[in-house]
């Protein structure tokens, strides 16, 4: 298998319509834009982020960040076995060096990955020159590639105007759940005049909005496109979870037969079911939900 055959890619990625009551009672339509079904092990948004990134390195050892759970890790990892690359995560959380490793890090370590646990302190610093140094020289990973903590930079940004581009004429709104929001900069910077993108965060904190300008204007020089956030969904921060978020989570697999990862795309649709019940759509709107990723074990009960 070659390199191109490894990482190719299902583009563009399926549009499914499901059947709502939630959506159909209010007038409108429920799209589901099936990037999980983009690569195998690349899932969804992590194979637009990631390819562009792995072009630009050449070949160099890849170094990436991310916590305990971190599905960009896991991506990242698959994608150096894939290619047969030297793969290295810096992972936030000293105390965790200590301990047996949760899935997610497992199945990092199995694909090859060497991991390398930072303490937090310096890992909300690791974006300063000495300090992202003095990591790289700590992990053994000087002269390797960096790839930011979720993929998100202009390689990246410009990557995911594909997957914008692929919804044009499908929807009046795409929406998508951010980490860092990369693939919202790039999503909203695809869609046509007229539609306009929503981003639901995972994390909380009300910091994102500035970042994703930020790396709009770094991929394409200026703010692109309509985008906006709603704050109110992210159930408690990133890998946070409720039972009535699990609740939601099982009861929109019954009805529609589709597995839904928890710590994204389960925030993602209840924000979209309350939205839609709150009226904030015109009737006759389609929406068009990203779905990013799969469920992986432990999504179905991190909650921490």
């Amino acid at each position: 298998m070659t390199s191109s055959d490894a990482l190719a890619p299902r583009l563009p990625s399926p549009l499914q319509e499901v059947r709502d009551a939630r959506f159909e009672r209010r007038g409108l339509r429920l799209l589901l834009k099936r990037d999980d079904l983009v690569h195998p092990e690349l899932i969804g948004n992590k194979w637009r982020k990631l390819v562009p990134n792995i072009a630009a390195a050449r070949g160099r050892p890849l170094v990436t960040f991310g916590g305990a759970y971190s599905s960009h890790l896991r991506a990242t990892a698959a994608a150096g076995r894939l290619l047969g690359l030297v793969t290295t995560g810096v992972v936030r959380g000293e105390e965790l060096a200590g301990r047996p490793l949760n899935p997610s890090l497992a199945r990092c370590a199995a694909d090859g990955m060497r991991l390398h646990f930072v303490d937090r302190s310096t890992y909300r610093r690791k974006t300063e020159p000495e300090i992202l140094a003095a990591i790289l020289r700590a992990a053994g990973a000087e002269g390797a590639y960096v790839v930011p903590e979720g993929g998100s930079n202009s390689a990246a940004v410009r990557g995911c105007r594909a997957l914008g581009e692929e919804l044009r004429g499908h929807a009046g709104l795409v929406a998508v759940a951010c980490g860092t929001g990369g693939t919202l900069a790039g999503l909203a910077a695809g869609l046509a005049p007229g539609q306009r993108a929503l981003g639901v965060p995972v994390l909380r904190g009300g910091f994102l909005e500035g970042g994703i300008q930020a790396l709009q204007e770094r991929a394409f020089g200026r703010r692109s496109g309509s985008w906006s956030l709603d704050e109110r969904f992210h159930f408690g921060g990133y890998a946070r979870t409720t039972p009535e978020l699990h609740a939601f989570a099982q009861d929109f697999e019954d009805r529609h037969g589709l597995p839904v990862e928890r710590l994204y795309v389960a925030k993602l649709l209840y924000g979209l079911v309350a939205l839609a019940e709150e009226g904030a759509c015109a009737r006759g709107t389609a929406i068009a939900a990203v779905v990013t990723g799969r469920p992986f074990p432990q999504d179905q009960s991190a909650s921490r």
